[in-house]
């Protein structure tokens, strides 16, 4: 699945992530410093920006790397897009249930893209690891994600609800928590004693759903390169710009109804193609005596990039045409 051919420079990969770092800080330090709501125009040019950035990013890969490398990141950066704006519609939902100011959506969005970095380097880590001395991990993280695509088609988020609202129970319980913000801080004082916020719920609740994104992201990129310097650039090219995200597509939650769809697709796909490269890999005892299966065909990556990008255009076109089609029978109606 990850044959590379060529070794990219070290000094590429530590440059990379240094500028990578400064860009993410950068973007918080704006974030905290000028906090406002952004304009359509100001949105725009700046998922432009982090999207024309992850292209020259790939087209050095090209250059400096391989084909095969070049491709793995492109995969790799458009499923975990697909799965960061899955994520983002949470984010809205959760800023929505708790009446985040919009003001400080902006603060609190760049600490739940930040904590989202942080849990999905800390499994990609374990998830390298494990894959290096356990080939069998494969089956499960195909099992994972062929079960991840069923929930994300026909269940939606209701599990990631309910462990938020048991926590948010439980916290409410033990700690004083205002019912009222204090601009984006997460403790104040009334009556001369110190309390939290709602924003500390907000947090944890964001957190939350962080953690239970990393553990459907990482097996969906592990699918489709083993490399750990391509699967964590990957990632932060497809958190970069959220925040930016976040305020375009707040009004288009609702158009995009068969998004969700086009996600369940790309997981079931890589969760198959996990299974397949299982096969090859297998070490199970009780599957082919613990031979390789030669007869399995292995999905390469470039079939790969194209079933990314046909499941989401198709999903995101049939939306467009349902909400038109909508549309015009409620204006008839009327």
């Amino acid at each position: 699945m990850d044959s590379r051919v060529t070794t990219l420079p070290v000094w590429f990969e530590i440059t990379s992530l240094i500028v990578l770092s400064l860009i993410i800080v950068f973007d918080l330090v704006i974030a905290y410093k000028r906090p406002h709501i952004p304009s359509v125009k100001e949105s725009s040019l700046w998922i432009a920006f982090y999207v024309s950035l992850a292209l020259i990013f790939a087209a050095l890969m090209f250059l400096l790397g391989d084909v095969e490398q070049g491709g793995q990141f492109i995969a790799g950066w458009l499923t975990e897009y697909s799965l960061s704006i899955d994520n983002l519609f949470v984010f809205i939902i959760i800023m929505a249930r708790f009446s985040v100011p919009k003001k400080y959506q902006q603060e609190v969005l760049m600490v739940g893209i930040i904590l989202a970095l942080l849990f999905r380097g800390i499994f990609i880590l374990l998830g390298a690891a494990i894959i290096e001395n356990y080939s069998w991990v494969f089956y499960i993280f195909g099992a994972w994600l062929l079960y991840t695509a069923w929930n994300q088609a026909f269940t939606g988020h209701e599990d990631e609800e309910e462990a938020e609202n048991k926590i948010i129970a439980f916290l409410r319980r033990r700690i004083r928590i205002t019912d009222e913000y204090d601009e984006a801080k997460v403790r104040t004082v009334i009556d001369g004693k110190k309390v939290f916020t709602p924003i500390l719920i907000v947090f944890i609740a964001l957190g939350t759903t962080d953690v239970v994104f990393a553990l459907d992201s990482i097996p969906a990129i592990f699918g489709i390169t083993q490399d750990p310097f391509i699967v964590f650039t990957a990632n932060i090219f497809a958190l970069m710009g959220l925040r930016q995200l976040y305020f375009l597509l707040g009004d288009l939650v609702d158009r995009l109804v068969y998004l969700k769809f086009g996600i369940a697709f790309i997981l079931g796909f890589i969760g198959v193609k996990l299974f397949l490269h299982a096969l090859h890999e297998n070490e199970v005892p009780f599957i082919n005596g613990g031979n390789a299966v030669e007869w399995a065909p292995e999905i390469s990556t470039w079939t790969s990039l194209g079933v990314i990008v046909a499941a989401m255009v198709v999903a995101v076109v049939a939306s467009i045409i349902k909400t038109k089609a909508d549309a015009r029978k409620q204006s008839l109606e009327e």
